[in-house]
């Protein structure tokens, strides 16, 4: 392999040193001593590679680092690798990717980036310390911050590694976009950060961005928290994390897709989730106010196949002691469900929308329901036990392999505290073809129960090769 010829260095430095003041008695305190020295790697017309290599020359571990620099006005940082990168305007920094955060005395940590351009790094420093070691940086080129204050909106991470993603995800703030490169991402993918109504967080990547979680690992907690020691085998978790927009990237061959848990006010969109050991998408906690739309659900339960949902809204009854963190309930309430394409191989029902929940809105999707199993009682595309819902404009069909009974599905269990779980809801618009094996495009399990809040099926429904029809109740002009 032909290397890259050596074309410029910059060295710049960051001291902690420590007078000895007191006369000769005066014992100086272990420190780290970081240095950053940059070259180019590689020049082409218009832009150039290159890197940083950060020496620790002291006697202490250094437990962080950041270097940060200002390009000009004409070029700027196209990727980056090895680091977690943020920006403001023309101000660029960077910190380690976790496996590269801490530098033993002696050791040496390395990141690299590509510039679209041919100015070089200038105002630089590493850990605060100017380049020149003047102690004073001559030009801001960003407003002055705190260090408790988050990053500006629409800062940028840009991430190529699972190292790179994991940290990023850790270290997260309001206005964020982290942006995945194209490749796999193997490994615990898991964010307790939040983003705010003014200011969401961002991750997005093309389709061919693929996250993998080979868990789960170590000592499960009773209840599903981030633990140390513990991988949960979730493709993606975000844990306490509200206010985050997902887009565009593809999770597989985890244990479960992707998980929000207490993260109301999560949107996904556009995504690919497919073959998955449980369910692919779960709004769990009370994740209220979310969205799933435009995204591509295939091949789920494939370990468990009664626990394969394509999307689970709350949670069931029985698990409120872990999930009920709202009064005891799981109430992931106006959960929408838009324009997706679920199926076919989504082991149980491509929709489950549990007790407890209230005024999701279902609308566009269609369903595939080839491969659903029978198993734990899935033999429908949505089975519907929250109060309130609308489900319109979806569009469903079946054929062999699989167990179908009916195209939608009501149940109304008891919980404590009591709902009216399995009424007040709206089917309207919807288009069903049962394959000749289904009985009903819409299968009401009991009037009485929802005396109070009838269910409602309109006459705009239409069904083909239904066994028995189109509902087992009147239908509203």
């Amino acid at each position: 392999m032909r290397k890259s010829a050596f074309l410029g260095v910059t060295t710049i430095s960051a001291v902690a040193a420590v007078l000895a003041l007191g006369g000769p008695g005066t014992a100086r305190a272990a420190a780290a001593d970081l240095s950053a020295a940059f070259a180019r790697s590689s020049v082409w017309t218009g832009g150039y590679g290159g890197g940083y290599t950060i020496t620790n020359r002291g006697d202490a571990a250094a437990t962080g680092w950041a270097v940060e620099f200002d390009l000009p006005a004409g070029s700027a940082v196209s990727s980056s690798w090895s680091s977690v990168r943020t920006q403001a305007g023309q101000h660029y920094r960077f910190t380690g990717a976790g496996f590269n955060s801490t530098i033993a005395p002696g050791g040496t940590a390395t990141f690299g980036f590509n510039v679209s351009g041919t100015s070089l790094p200038a105002v630089c420093t590493v850990n605060g310390v100017p380049c020149d070691g003047s102690g004073q940086v001559t030009t801001t080129p960003a407003p002055p911050t705190t260090t408790s204050t988050p990053p500006p909106a629409g800062d940028v991470v840009d991430v190529s590694t699972a190292a790179q993603l994991q940290a990023a995800l850790a270290n997260a703030a309001p206005g964020q976009a982290i942006r995945l490169a194209a490749g796999t991402y193997r490994g615990s993918f898991v964010t307790t950060k939040a983003g705010t109504a003014a200011r969401p967080i961002r991750l997005s990547g093309p389709a061919n961005a693929v996250l993998i979680n080979d868990g789960p690992a170590g000592d499960a907690p009773d209840c599903p928290v981030p633990t140390a020691g513990w991988d949960s085998g979730y493709g993606l978790w975000l844990f306490g994390a509200p206010y985050w927009t997902l887009s565009g990237f593809t999770v597989q061959e985890s244990k479960k897709g992707i998980v929000a848990d207490n993260s109301p006010h999560t949107t996904i969109d556009g995504v690919t989730v497919h073959h998955i050991d449980e369910e692919a998408v779960h709004f769990r906690r009370s994740s209220a106010d979310s969205v799933l739309k435009n995204s591509t659900i295939t091949y789920t339960g494939l370990v468990q196949p009664g626990y394969g949902e394509g999307v689970y809204l709350g949670s069931a009854n029985s698990n409120w002691a872990c999930h009920g963190n709202s009064g005891g309930v799981d109430r992931g309430d106006r959960i929408q469900v838009l324009d997706n394409h679920i199926g076919p191989f989504v082991a149980a029902e491509p929709i489950d929308v549990k007790e407890g929940t209230f005024d999701g809105v279902i609308r566009g999707n269609t369903f595939d329901g080839r491969g659903i199993t029978g198993e734990n009682s899935a033999d429908s595309w949505i089975d519907v036990k929250g109060i309130g819902y609308t489900i319109e404009g979806n569009t469903g069909t079946f054929a062999p392999p699989g167990v179908f009974a009916n195209g939608y599905e009501n149940h109304n269990p008891s919980t404590s505290p009591s709902f009216d779980n399995g009424c007040g809801n709206v089917w309207r618009g919807n288009k069903s073809d049962l394959g000749g094996v289904g009985a009903y495009a819409i299968k009401i399990s009991s009037v009485s129960k929802c005396a109070a809040r009838p269910n409602v099926v309109y006459a705009s429904n239409t069904v083909t090769n239904a066994r028995s029809g189109l509902t087992n109740i009147p239908v509203t002009p």
